[in-house]
């Protein structure tokens, strides 16, 4: 096992990221201009925030395993493995669900296998007591030393990492909007935009306390808060993975017009989100608005985290 950090320069990240621009009527009626940050360019493997989260984590971790916490259908699970297979090091995923032991793999997980990650699936009880110091002590018992890695990435590497997301923003708009899950995203692009700039969460879970997690994460990450930042929580399809025939819709529509295809939990959400939002004229006349790409339709359309 190395105990260098890897290079992952090796694996020729596209970094800065493109900047797309959009025609779409539904924000050109009002004023509003569209761009996309196509960070879902990135990397093939580890695409968009998966890159910019795990990529200050990979160093830290040193070669050593990585063990990490996702649900079935878990784009950061995928990307972690991924990352192992090309980098050389192990990695092992806590799963959601201990009734998924005895199923065959979906294609997320069936993938995560492919590339080497050892899956263990715990009940839910455990999962959500994944924070506790015991509880993690027992998962880790099997394993020897490892890396720990919070689900969906999120920790302050994480969002130092997303900071150059904001930074490779600057100037291009007058507003920065991504989809949240853990909040980590969010925490790193508004510290580094311009203090002119804002950022707008549009959070894929119905309500809790995703505000809170990224005041967390900024305070660990920064030492204060930083950047202007806001959450609109009013456009959502249901709980965290859920999709809905009226989102599905919106997708295809959206490809259609503009021969994207987008990734349904995430980028499909922020995207309907942000035609609500102009259409009730929450921005300006002259607005710039940029849509964070963070990920592309894989496997499985309703991935999550």
């Amino acid at each position: 096992m190395t105990s260098e950090a890897p290079d992952l320069s090796r694996l020729q990240p596209v970094l800065p990221s493109p900047l797309q621009p959009v025609e779409d009527e539904r924000f050109a009626r009002h004023g509003v201009r569209l761009v996309l940050k196509r960070d879902d360019l990135i990397h093939p493997d580890l695409p968009g925030n998966k890159w910019r989260k795990l990529a200050p984590n990979l160093r830290a971790a040193a070669g050593r395993t990585v063990l990490t916490f996702g649900g079935a259908y878990s784009n950061h699970l995928r990307a972690t493995a991924a990352a192992g297979r090309l980098l050389g090091f192990g990695t092992i995923g806590i799963v959601r669900g201990d009734e998924l032991a005895d199923r065959p793999l979906n294609p997320v997980l069936a993938g995560c296998a492919a590339d080497g990650m050892t899956l263990r699936f715990v009940d839910r009880s455990t999962y959500r007591a994944k924070g506790d110091p015991a509880v993690l002590e027992g998962l880790l018992s099997a394993y020897g030393e490892c890396c720990v890695v919070p689900e969906g990435g999120s920790n302050a590497l994480a969002a130092q990492g997303c900071t150059e997301l904001g930074r490779e923003l600057r100037g291009a708009a007058d507003m920065v909007a991504v989809a949240c899950g853990t909040g980590g995203t969010l925490a790193g692009l508004a510290a580094g935009l311009a203090p002119s700039q804002r950022a707008l969460g549009v959070p894929v879970l119905r309500g809790g306390f995703l505000g809170d997690a990224v005041r967390g994460l900024q305070e660990a990450a920064f030492g204060a808060p930083a950047g202007n930042w806001s959450l609109d929580e009013r456009f959502h399809f249901g709980g965290f993975a859920r999709t809905t025939p009226a989102l599905h819709a919106f997708a295809d529509d959206f490809e259609r017009r503009h021969g994207l295809p987008v990734e349904r939990l995430y980028v499909a959400k922020l995207l309907y989100g942000l035609t609500e939002l102009a259409g009730e004229g929450a921005f300006p006349s002259g607005t710039t608005v940029a849509a964070v790409v963070t990920g592309r339709p894989q496997e499985a359309s309703d991935s999550s985290r």
